[in-house]
């Protein structure tokens, strides 16, 4: 699933491609996609003669302005955006087309099917679900390291599942969480409370650096995720823990090892990040 450098990537090709551009129609092949409105002709509707003025991130979620509403997309586990000329093929994994009236269009493509888009009035849409419940945005100045502490100590989990709930903090997933955790020296089964002052102050920074870089690296290719013109991210390059079970650790040398950490596959330095109680 891409993770917050991912869908940034995309947020800042699209910007380049689609901005300023008139939507002529709009064609859903899988209305399942469309979670609101509930008819999907409202959906597609609503959207005819709109210019797409801008285009946000929330989280992992993109955010697409046209003049009356905001689409708030997510991408789930494979989801893509193209920008193709109008006779160019249609993938059979293309589910949602934005027709523009320069004859280009905006593809979403999704082999699972598992995205979603939701269609608001603009200024509605941090009202509701999806987006009302998010927490903080790691590289902004929302993400506050006394608030963090304080989230932190009055959770009784493991802190990679804390770092995993989008509530307290947005935009990190399986890949970013365990290399925050590797840089911090942290290991993932560490219950949240347990952390001492040092220990999150180090954490703080760490889940910074990382997705900043990761950032200005373009993100992680892992299985299919490439940007909107097709380019992959480079940040898998630097990955110190994730996808790098049984190699050995950069910094001390020990064998990585691989477990499931609140269901999911975690990959940690038995070294570098020890059990503590």
């Amino acid at each position: 699933m891409p993770e917050l450098p991912e869908v940034e990537t995309i947020r800042r090709t699209l910007l380049e491609l689609v901005i300023g551009k008139k939507i002529h129609s709009v064609s859903v092949f899988w209305p399942k996609i469309i979670k609101l409105p509930a008819e999907v002709e409202q959906f597609s509707d609503a959207l005819v003669g709109q210019t797409v003025q801008d285009i946000g991130r929330r989280g992992k979620f993109l955010v697409f302005y046209t003049e009356l509403y905001a689409l708030v997309s997510h991408l789930r586990m494979e989801g893509r955006y193209t920008v193709s000329e109008a006779e160019e093929p249609i993938d059979k994994h293309t589910h949602v087309i934005f027709h523009f009236t320069d004859g280009t269009e905006l593809r979403y493509r999704d082999v699972r099917k598992f995205g979603t888009m939701h269609l608001f009035r603009k200024g509605e849409e941090f009202n509701a679900l999806p987006l009302s419940q998010l927490g903080p945005e790691p590289l902004e100045n929302t993400f506050n390291l006394a608030e963090f502490k304080h989230k932190l100590a009055n959770k009784k989990r493991n802190i990679k599942s804390v770092l995993l709930d989008q509530t307290v903090l947005v935009g990190l997933g399986n890949i970013y969480v365990d290399e925050a955790l590797f840089k911090a020296r942290i290991h993932p089964e560490r219950m949240a409370q347990s952390l001492s002052d040092k220990e999150v102050n180090s954490l703080f920074e760490s889940i910074v650096d990382t997705l900043s870089e990761a950032v200005k690296k373009g993100g992680s290719t892992v299985r299919t995720y490439v940007n909107s013109q097709g380019e992959m991210g480079m940040f898998q390059l630097e990955h110190y823990v994730y996808g790098r079970k049984g190699e050995a650790c950069k910094v001390c040398g020990a064998e990585l090892i691989k477990t499931v950490v609140g269901g999911r596959g975690t990959v940690y330095c038995p070294d570098c990040q020890k059990l503590k109680a």
